[in-house]
């Protein structure tokens, strides 16, 4: 009969002690984490909205030849990268949304600030690390912004998930 080693009796011994160690359950996780961190959906919605940077803002713009605002954008998007129908102000576009915690974000989610003493006075896309892209009528261009930004910061308001 053939001896094995002492090193490979120990390693033996060790993997079999390690298969008889039960494992605890996993605790549950907070909400925020249970969301996947991106989806197909939600990538393909921010592919299409990056690119319409540089389109021009026009007020009541729903297609990027003639200039889109904030809603517009939106709504464009959502119909050409998704083939979902949002319609109407930012205010009529939050109210169909699932709130959802800031902290649960994720990529084509939609956020929603006070820009003009209003609550859901303006929306934009988020595309993650704390980013947007949106039509503003400041510098008239879509663009992306840190939600970090003194002015956004100050007025965010909410944010909403339209799929997953």
């Amino acid at each position: 009969m053939r001896k094995l080693p002492i090193f490979a009796v120990c390693a033996l011994a060790f993997l079999l002690a390690a298969c008889g160690i039960v494992p605890t359950a996993p605790k549950p996780e907070p909400a925020a984490a249970r969301r996947p961190p991106a989806s197909g959906l939600g990538r393909e919605i921010i592919l299409y909205a990056l690119g319409l940077i540089d389109v021009g803002y026009r007020f009541g713009g729903k297609n990027p030849e003639a200039g889109l605002d904030c809603s517009g954008m939106v709504t464009y998007v959502f119909k050409q990268a998704a083939g979902m129908k949002l319609d109407g102000s930012a205010a009529t576009i939050a109210r169909r949304g699932r709130s959802i915690n800031r902290k649960e974000l994720r990529p084509g989610d939609l956020v929603f600030f006070n820009t003009r003493n209003a609550p859901f006075s303006h929306v934009g896309i988020y595309i993650g690390d704390d980013r947007f892209i949106h039509a503003p009528s400041t510098n008239g261009r879509v663009r992306i912004e840190s939600m970090k930004s003194r002015y956004f910061a100050q007025r965010f308001h909410a944010a909403r998930a339209y799929f997953d």
